[in-house]
């Protein structure tokens, strides 16, 4: 990191055939410093200021990009100079278009940001504009090789998860989710398109003090579990809460309680049971997720200034400051009541392969991989390998004299992939590998 001896203030605006308008505020010489990395997710209406401070303080005096589709250079001065956080510039990009993405301007900003925010908005623009193209393998390259901070409110919080809402038809309320899990505006996706080790397998939620969140979230889920066989995670912020989850995997909430009830969800299938699958979820038909009222448990934790309520996503069990929920949904209709402790002696297969540490060397490669790590018969084992815009690859997958397992890359173009590892039962977990 260097210093430069001054410091001035630009504002300016430009547009590039309409496709996108940039705002800039600070210095115009760019900087190298090593971001801290983390996100931050906030859950609509006014921004929080002390989870904004901790985004900030995490670029360590860079750079902050600001990318949306609709609005203008709100954040500019708020970010700059009214947090009394030290950063190099702050530039807002609105995107107009799906054009924009592909140009060069936007690129090089995404590779010299330290910190990039996603306002808030309609996620479907953020999806149809942004997805399969460089901007979005720009910034899955900026979170994995420079370790920048993200962060973003409200649809910028709901395109975060490695599920989400696209909303590609439009919103969908809780009586629509739950009256059928399948009615057309129920678009939950996979696709790849932001890829954070820190929300595999998790999905967002904002402003769910309206109590109609709740049902349509238990139902994203169900969804998850039905769809792709995987037990999905949550994340849910009220209005003007923020979870703000650093690189160990702890969240942190922050809110304005005891002044104001400012709540986050922390939200998961009931490991303790045997089948935790829904009972029916399936098109046409309410959705029946039950399980004598604990099908869900749901970890809520109040905000407080200083953010110290915390939830550990290492093994999403342990949290201070919150207490425990169990949710179900009985022939369409939610129900929420206390629930206990969340203790899961054994864990579902797919969070004890989450908890292994599993190895892939070497990573970046130009040919093979290994993966090591994996405790049970590695014939049990199903490998995918899918691209950035969501396409599942043919690979060769051998097991090695050492116990481990062999794939061969070499055919493959050069980028980022994902590599998921599991079972078609119990889904999986996954791992970023790059192809040099």
């Amino acid at each position: 990191m260097y210093r430069l001896s001054f410091l001035f203030l630009i504002v300016s605006q430009f547009s590039l055939g309409q496709n996108f308008t940039s705002y800039f505020t600070g210095n115009t010489s760019d900087i190298v410093t090593n971001p801290l990395g983390g996100v931050c997710l906030m859950g609509g209406a006014t921004e929080d200021d002390n989870a904004m401070i901790w985004f900030l303080e995490k670029a360590n005096e860079g750079d902050v990009l600001v990318l949306r589709t609709s609005g203008s250079d709100g954040y500019n001065d708020y970010m700059y100079s009214s947090l009394g956080v030290t950063i190099n510039s702050v530039e807002t990009i609105v995107c107009n278009n799906a054009l924009a993405s592909n140009d060069p301007y936007i690129h090089e900003k995404i590779q010299n940001a330290e910190a990039i925010w996603f306002a808030g908005g309609d996620q479907w623009n953020y999806v149809s504009y942004w997805r399969n193209t460089p901007v979005d393998s720009l910034i899955n390259i900026a979170i994995d090789e420079r370790n920048i901070v993200i962060g973003g409110t409200s649809a910028g919080m709901a395109i975060q998860g490695s599920y989400y809402f696209s909303a590609q038809n439009g919103t969908v309320t809780s009586a629509q989710a739950v009256a059928n899990p399948y009615n057309n505006n129920m678009t939950v996706d996979s696709t790849a398109f932001l890829v954070n080790d820190q929300l595999n397998q998790v999905i967002t939620d904002t402003h769910f003090d309206d109590p109609d969140r709740k049902g349509r979230l238990m139902t994203f889920l169900a969804r998850i579990n039905t769809d792709y066989g995987v037990l999905g995670k949550a994340i849910a912020c009220d209005e003007y809460t923020s979870v703000c989850i650093d690189t160990n995997g702890i969240a942190h909430v922050y809110g304005g309680y005891p002044t104001y009830d400012d709540n986050a969800y922390f939200i998961q299938s009931n490991c303790e049971l045997t089948s935790p699958s829904p009972e029916n979820c399936s098109n046409g038909a309410p959705l029946d997720w039950n399980h004598g009222g604990s099908a869900i448990k749901a970890y809520r934790i109040k905000g407080i200034a200083d953010g110290t309520n915390t939830f550990d996503l290492n093994n999403w069990q342990d949290g201070t400051g919150g207490d425990w929920l169990d949710w179900s949904v009985d022939n369409g209709a939610f129900n929420e009541q206390s629930g206990a402790d969340l203790t899961c002696s054994v864990l579902s297969n797919i969070n004890l392969l989450g908890s292994l540490e599993i190895e892939i060397s070497p990573n970046p490669t130009t040919d093979c991989i290994t993966i090591a790590g994996l405790d049970n018969e590695l014939n049990d084992y199903v490998v995918k390998l899918v691209s950035l815009s969501g396409h599942s690859l043919l690979v060769d997958v051998t097991i090695t004299s050492n116990n481990s397992l062999k794939i061969d890359l070499t055919n493959l173009n050069t980028g980022v992939y994902i590599l998921n590892i599991g079972s078609d039962g119990t889904g999986y977990v996954s791992r970023k590998v790059i192809k040099n």
